[in-house]
């Protein structure tokens, strides 16, 4: 596999995915994902990103081909994400997502402990995210 499209059409086929499952999915459209697979599109780190968290497939693989060797990842929500999830009925994947990109920033911000997120907090930053998203993806 030489290219990241190959390796999406491969990770997706082996799921039993169409194109158009996955383009659900990862909330792309199908022709887009169709030029990527062909490699007649790049594809930015954010779409990426999408398509590899609505396959559960490893970005090291998507990206080189290279699995990674290492133990299944332990998810620890904090008590204020859940009750936050709950409030607002957010779906396991969104609650995880949100939690992921939290970390993330948190991650490269500092050093420092970071201050422990409210059910406020979690709220906001969902709606800021999902206010970034929609902006993007034109809803």
């Amino acid at each position: 596999m030489n290219t990241v499209g190959e390796r999406i059409k491969l990770v997706r086929e082996e799921l039993g995915w169409t194109q158009d499952k996955l383009a659900t999915k990862a909330n792309i459209s199908k022709s887009f994902l169709s030029d990527v697979e062909r490699g007649a599109r790049d594809i930015s780190s954010a779409y990426l990103l999408r398509i590899a968290n609505a396959m559960d497939a490893s970005l090291e693989f998507l990206l080189r081909g290279e699995e990674k060797q290492s133990k299944p990842e332990e998810i620890t929500v904090p008590p204020e994400l859940s009750q936050a999830a709950e409030q607002q009925n957010w779906r396991w994947d969104e609650t995880l997502s949100l939690l992921r990109a939290h970390n993330s920033v948190v991650a490269r911000r500092t050093s420092a402990v970071p201050k422990k997120p409210t059910v406020a907090d979690w709220v906001e930053l969902y709606n800021v995210l999902r206010n970034i998203y929609d902006d993007e993806t034109g809803q």
